[in-house]
């Protein structure tokens, strides 16, 4: 924005009403919520379509439960080495060119897996899926805090998120039908297939991006002078409210608050791979063989989960509560995990077991990321929020890795279940009590100040 232009918003905006900042994040949700919400769904199905294939690869290429195990969790171990940069690189550089080259990448990536043989070709195949995917969550949770105030980013984060449960909608059918229609097709295998025909619409997401999106509101060519001025406004309204808010990367690294938290999602990140990599194993138990039946069956918990997502964090966001919500949703998740292991003979039982669990972890995931958007900003933000992810998804290796050597060991997971179960309570008790509310509440303080707004 040019400084006359700049002025000349400054003296319209002190008349501009609720309703037409309502109609300017209603403007600004519609042009990038949907299009990242897709590029969510196909980067999430790229990261866990594995454990669709897991029951055919396993037999083809004679892979392990362990073998399996851990070379689904070497996903997050390149993942934990490269998020930082990557996000640190965004706020540099931006959000358009930083999601193309993830994207177009990771894309190729995941189409490469049709030509695995050997475990160390799967072991590498996933690091380098880890590594170039890192900094696309965290780097659109910070993408998010360029264009929303943070009393809206409780639901903002939610429908991002709810890709998540997308994901799980549509990727188990879609996946189901890929492995069971397509194979024999040109004599390649069915989970050959499955990789490559959902790696497609990644890369050209991928160049998409740059079309598609603006890197600040400042840049936006489809806002007006007065709409941008809005947007920065309320943001720089909000920063100068909330004095507490770290803004230095190097600050936020000397923050106790940023390793908590970091263990909090940890427990969150473990657990929910516990489903997503192992639920299609899980029925597969239970005597369902049919491909396209066990990706319709793994879509129940996400569906359910997707209506929980939004319609909690709604709640967050109306009473401006967040550990609470968090931590609550954490013990659903705990229940779930323990009812499927102690009466999950019956595989009625055990869906009802795993929607609840699916739906009370995926909940918790957005309202988390409004705690550490809230009192950081600037390279704070982009460090912190990758740092708190990086260390988070090291569960994302743990989880499969561990479950794979227990299965291995005993021919069962539920002790895995038990464990995770245990490591959400775990969790959900250092969120309590290494957050105090006060943090939060001395934010929401500085939040009140901003008229409310709705999507």
């Amino acid at each position: 924005m040019s400084n006359d232009n700049y002025k000349n918003c400054q003296v319209s905006h002190s008349s501009e009403s609720g309703n037409d900042k309502q109609r300017i994040y209603k403007k600004i949700t519609l042009r990038l919520i949907p299009f990242l919400f897709i590029c969510y769904v196909f980067a999430y199905l790229d990261r866990v379509n594995i454990g669709f294939a897991a029951l055919h690869i396993k037999q083809d290429l004679g892979f392990s439960e362990a073998v399996y195990g851990l070379g689904a969790g070497m996903f997050f171990i390149g993942y934990f080495l490269f998020e930082v940069p990557s996000n640190l690189i965004l706020e540099r550089v931006g959000a358009r060119l930083t999601l193309m080259r993830i994207m177009i990448v990771w894309g190729l990536i995941s189409g490469s897996f049709a030509f695995i043989q050997t475990p160390m070709q799967f072991y590498i195949a996933r690091f380098l899926l880890g590594a170039f995917e890192a900094g696309f969550f965290p780097g659109i949770v910070l993408y998010l805090t360029f264009w929303y105030p943070t009393a809206m980013r409780g639901r903002i984060i939610a429908m991002f998120m709810s890709a998540i449960a997308v994901a799980g909608i549509i990727g188990g059918p879609i996946s189901g039908w890929l492995l069971s229609s397509m194979d024999g097709v040109y004599g390649w295998k069915g989970w050959q297939w499955m990789f490559v025909v959902e790696a497609i619409p990644t890369v050209l997401l991928g160049v998409a991006v740059y079309y598609a999106l603006a890197n600040r509101p400042s840049e936006a060519k489809w806002l007006s002078e007065q709409e941008k001025y809005a947007v920065i406004h309320a943001l720089e309204e909000e920063n100068s409210a909330q004095g507490q808010k770290t803004h230095h990367f190097k600050q936020a690294l000397s923050d106790p608050r940023l390793y908590i938290l970091g263990a909090v999602y940890f427990s969150v990140s473990a657990s929910l791979y516990v489903i997503s990599f192992w639920l299609p194993t899980l029925i597969r138990e239970h005597g369902v063989s049919d491909s396209l039946e066990i990706g319709m069956l793994t879509a129940i918990p996400y569906l359910v989960g997707v209506c929980g997502m939004i319609l909690i964090s709604r709640h967050s966001d109306k009473t401006q509560e967040r550990r609470w919500h968090v931590a609550l949703c954490m013990l659903g998740g705990c229940i779930g995990l323990l009812v499927t292991g102690l009466f999950g003979e019956s595989l009625i039982v055990s869906m009802v077991a795993l929607t609840l669990a699916a739906t009370c972890i995926l909940t918790t995931m957005p309202v988390f990321w409004t705690i550490p958007t809230s009192y950081m900003s600037g390279s704070a933000a982009a460090g912190g929020i990758a740092a708190i992810n990086s260390i988070g998804l090291l569960g994302g290796f743990t989880s499969p890795a561990l479950i794979g050597w227990i299965k291995a060991s005993t021919g069962s997971i539920d002790y895995g279940l038990y464990i995770f179960a245990g490591v959400l309570i775990v969790g959900a008790i250092v969120l309590l009590k290494g957050i105090p509310a006060s943090l939060l509440k001395s934010q929401n303080s500085g939040e009140s100040k901003l008229n409310p707004i709705t999507v």
